[in-house]
């Protein structure tokens, strides 16, 4: 019997950690740049959160500051813990003319931390498609823009940001990139599909604890009634 117990709470676990992959994704499917979790087991059942790094829409919103991605790659920001990875573009400037993300960390270029001089109006600022940022038609840096062989070393680290498991040394450049100026990409997550998903695990976790509430129900009755005289 408790082999039998055994497989409905693997298989509720399995849909449990489904189902959190799941709400998590519902609760960013706002955030700007998000790639969507999927979880999928091994040949021992053991879970594995992979990442969907398909291309989120890209919308116009005419800030001067915001830069999309279209294609691979991310923005490398200088974070206190050391190089962070992100597709969020929705940068801003600090009080020293230093891009920074909405948690104030420097957005890198290829000459580091990118200044930015936006005392002759913000509408000089300009970023062609290869991510050179330019102001009044005179180019001041370029993004670095990175990605990896093996995103799967990827982790989300909080505050929209990824760290790289591996060397920063593994960094190649992202070729296959187009920069959108003045647009952002949003969140790669279809809230219908999800919610589908959702009521579909939902379903399959009330199987799972159905199944293990008779399998209890089953032993109650063998320890009380059997072997009782009569």
């Amino acid at each position: 019997m408790i082999l039998e117990l055994t497989r409905p709470v693997q298989g509720g676990l399995r849909q449990e950690r489904k189902l959190e992959a799941v709400s998590n994704n519902l609760a960013n499917a706002d955030t700007t740049g998000f790639k969507k979790d999927r979880v999928s087991f091994d040949d021992k059942f053991k879970a594995q959160m992979n990442k969907e790094y398909t291309q989120g829409a890209i919308v116009t919103t005419g800030n001067p500051f915001d830069v999309a991605l279209s294609g691979e790659g991310f923005f490398k920001i200088d974070t206190p813990e050391g190089i962070k990875y992100t597709r969020n573009g929705n940068f801003t400037l600090d009080n020293n003319g230093i891009l920074v993300d909405q948690n104030g960390n420097p957005v890198l270029g290829q000459g580091g931390a990118i200044a930015i001089d936006a005392v002759n109006g913000e509408q000089d600022i300009g970023v062609n498609h290869a991510g050179e940022i330019s102001i009044a038609g005179e180019v001041v840096d370029i993004f670095d823009i990175v990605t990896f062989d093996d995103l799967r070393q990827l982790k989300r680290d909080g505050q929209n940001l990824l760290f790289f498991e591996g060397e920063t040394t593994l960094e190649i450049p992202a070729d296959q990139v187009s920069v959108q100026h003045r647009a952002l990409e949003k969140a790669n997550v279809v809230v219908v599909e999800e919610m589908v998903r959702m009521i579909d695990y939902q379903r399959m976790y009330e199987t799972f604890s159905k199944m293990i509430m008779t399998f209890d129900e089953v032993d109650g009755k063998a320890v009380n009634d059997v072997g009782t005289l009569r």
